[in-house]
């Protein structure tokens, strides 16, 4: 049997066409897109906390670049992101009438070795942060909601990508750093001038990703090659556990990349009791599967038509909301109801699911200080 691959949401979008680069804000009240419309890229903002969900374009003067970023704030403004020359702009884009209106922030300039990229969607929605990474460090930037333009918040030696939110106040960040030749995620607290700390270490020699993390109930996804050296597999742990993690043999399908991308909230003390969504791309397509940490096996559904892929969210109650575009039905959510967590087996199966060295110090994280202030 050979294992999938394992991508992690932001490493799966950079090789995505620039109309499914989506994002959604942390409550689903908003999201925002660079669409296209014949040859020219605009933004597109989605309200989807009403009735029915629909779209605003909001084009500027000239078509977009189709390497800009777009990034809905809490407010339904978009911030947009646009390259020129070696400055980093961004502005706020709102509708005014029959037409958009801007609101420059301020811009980033670095270097031409330099790659700065939108983070996701901050919880709150009011601010909005990058990352700037080059050869030996990176510097996490608060683009948009700060006092007075762009600053920069926190520099962190090594290599960055990622970026996991890890509680509701929107101050700890979860980054997955490369240095001295190995990949460990790091929590950053941008509450205490940019302090950084190990948060995701299973092995001294295996690479180690935080994918996706719930702040209600401390589930978090991960990949890792620690249980299989030089093959990457996806795991699952508890922030604050003591428990190990885990490497269920459900997650690994054959001739397959993996994609997780959507957590179950809601579940404060059950966090096996979360689902978690997945894109599943092999050699029949893209589709879905769910799966819960007490499943034995992935629950498959069909991707819905138009769908943006790797972008979506749960509900508390467990429904899926997939965003899709089709010519028909430009702006849309499909609901999916997949069956709730399997209760747990009386004697898991130890060879299907080995055990890791406990995730030292993923239970140290400072996000109980973090939240109690």
């Amino acid at each position: 049997m050979t294992a999938c691959a394992i991508e992690s949401p932001s490493t799966g979008a950079e090789h995505e066409a620039p109309t499914t680069r989506y994002a959604i804000t942390a409550d689903g009240a908003y999201a925002a897109r660079l669409a296209l419309d014949g040859e020219s890229w605009f933004p597109e903002r989605w309200t989807l906390d009403g009735p029915e969900p629909y779209a605003v374009p909001l084009p500027g003067g000239q078509p977009e670049e189709p390497g800009t970023e777009v990034h809905p704030m809490g407010d339904g403004r978009v911030l947009i992101h646009r390259l020129v020359e070696r400055r980093h702009a961004f502005s706020l884009l709102y509708p005014t009438g029959p037409g958009t209106g801007e609101l420059a922030v301020g811009a980033v300039e670095c270097g031409s070795d330099t790659h700065v990229t939108l983070l996701p969607p901050a919880p709150g929605g009011e601010r909005a942060y990058a990352l700037a990474v080059c050869e030996t460090s990176t510097a996490v930037w608060l683009v948009a909601g700060g006092p007075a333009g762009p600053e920069r918040v926190a520099e962190v030696p090594g290599r960055c990508s990622g970026g996991v939110w890890l509680e509701p106040a929107g101050r700890m960040l979860a980054l997955d750093r490369e240095l001295a030749g190995r990949t460990k995620t790091v929590v950053v607290d941008l509450g205490q001038d940019g302090e950084v700390s190990p948060l995701l270490e299973i092995a001294p020699d295996s690479d180690d990703r935080l994918l996706l993390a719930d702040p209600d109930s401390g589930l978090v996804v991960i990949s890792s090659d620690a249980a299989s050296p030089g093959q990457e597999r996806l795991g699952w742990g508890v922030l604050g556990s003591t428990l190990p993690v885990r490497f269920p043999g459900a997650l690994r399908l054959p001739d397959c990349t993996v994609t997780p991308f959507a957590i179950q909230p809601g579940q404060v003390l059950t966090p096996e009791t979360c689902a978690v969504a997945l894109r599943v791309d092999g050699p029949l397509g893209t589709w879905i599967a769910t799966w819960h940490p007490t499943d034995l096996r992935l629950r498959h559904l069909p991707a819905p038509e138009g769908w943006l892929p790797s972008s979506g969210l749960w509900t508390p109650e467990g429904v899926l909301r997939l965003p899709y575009s089709t010519a028909r039905t430009p702006c849309g959510v499909a609901e999916l109801h997949p069956p709730a967590a399997a209760p747990p087996p009386a004697e898991p199966a130890k060879a299907e699911e080995p055990e890791t060295p406990r995730p030292v110090p993923l239970q140290k994280a400072p996000l109980a200080e973090a939240a109690a202030e």
